[in-house]
């Protein structure tokens, strides 16, 4: 078919007028059909258990508008006489625009299969949220990464001299950035031997709280005052840690004296009553109680129990019934509590 002529200079613009039609009609029919796919989609994703028809539609929704224009424009120039120049021009805004979208593609996809891991494992390992929010920052920085060094190579970048350039430079800049360095690893060293996780209760020398975020360079807790307790993780790992969060069982140790005329048979009563007031309450496991010792002013009992919980509120429920249950067999059995006290004797002089 000929067109008819309807230059301006070498420009025809029927071929022009033609060729921005077909630009928007791809790009509206492009545009359309995204939305219908999101919708139809998105509806049926939302009906079935499985997950990964729900992270295809959200990578669908990462689609750019811009992405769907250089399509319609790449249609275009199919009917566009351009010389050699314009060609590569448009040629590499097509591959840049399409690195960018896949690079978005892949980005999306990548954090939701990893967010949904981790909110799986978050209930039976709080320890891989950890691993798995460096993961993903790790992971979407080498995503990056790739798609910079091959849109530079589209440029005609020689890309390995930009990487050797790269390496004397990052040496300087690692130098220069030695501490936040540190702390990078630092939190790597966290990642991967897990110390402790998020949600545990820690103790680091003088200040205490639960875990609430391990990031690049610091970690913060919050104490059980209710203010947020932020510690660089380099510092964090040269201190001495309590954590708490990997306890199982908590050990508990206390003594009780009574008065020293106490008669021996009703203090050879004590251990067994020790015995009975802790196996009286649940989750409790009996070590040992025994005479330890002759106290300045009163005969020493030392017992030994478990707490098969590491919950502190349920542990001094537990603690409260054992006295309370102590107390009332002491009545009982007319066995007296020793308290500190003096015995004076006055001696009168011989007449």
């Amino acid at each position: 078919m000929n067109l008819p002529e309807l230059t301006i200079g070498p420009v025809n613009l029927i071929e022009v007028l033609i060729a921005l039609g077909v630009a928007l009609g791809v790009f509206a029919l492009l545009f359309v059909v995204r939305r219908v796919l999101i919708n139809r989609w998105g509806r049926f994703a939302e009906s079935t258990a499985n997950t990964l028809d729900d992270d295809l539609v959200a990578v669908l929704r990462r689609t750019q508008w811009w992405f769907l224009l250089v399509v319609g424009l790449s249609a275009a120039t199919l009917y566009l006489d351009l010389p050699s120049q314009a060609d590569r021009f448009f040629q590499s805004v097509i591959v840049l625009a399409l690195l960018l979208q896949a690079g978005l593609w892949s980005s999306t996809f990548l954090t939701q299969r990893l967010e949904r891991y981790r909110l799986k494992r978050k209930e039976t390992d709080p320890g891989s949220v950890t691993t798995l929010s460096v993961v993903n920052f790790i992971a979407r920085i080498a995503l990056w990464s790739i798609v910079l060094l091959l849109a530079l190579d589209n440029l005609g970048i020689n890309v390995t001299a930009l990487i050797a350039g790269l390496g004397v430079g990052g040496i300087a800049v690692a130098l220069a950035v030695q501490n936040i360095l540190g702390d990078l690893f630092a939190s790597l060293s966290i990642v991967l031997d897990k110390p402790f996780a998020v949600g545990d209760f820690l103790i680091i020398d003088s200040f205490l709280g639960s875990v609430e975020h391990v990031g690049l360079k610091t970690t913060r807790l919050r104490s059980l005052s209710g203010e947020q307790l932020v510690f660089s993780n380099s510092d964090l790992l040269q201190s001495r840690i309590r954590n708490y969060g990997r306890m199982y069982e908590r050990r508990v140790v206390f003594n009780i004296g009574v008065t020293y005329q106490t008669p021996r048979t009703k203090l050879e009563k004590i251990p067994s009553i020790m015995r009975e007031a802790v196996e009286a309450s649940e989750q409790t496991r009996f070590d040992r109680s025994h005479f330890k010792e002759y106290g300045s002013f009163s005969l020493n009992f030392e017992t030994v129990y478990y707490v098969n919980t590491p919950d502190y509120n349920r542990y001094m429920d537990i603690q409260q019934a054992v006295n309370l249950h102590i107390h009332q067999r002491f009545e009982d059995e007319g066995i007296e509590f020793a308290y500190p006290t003096q015995t004076l004797f006055v001696v009168s002089p011989s007449t």
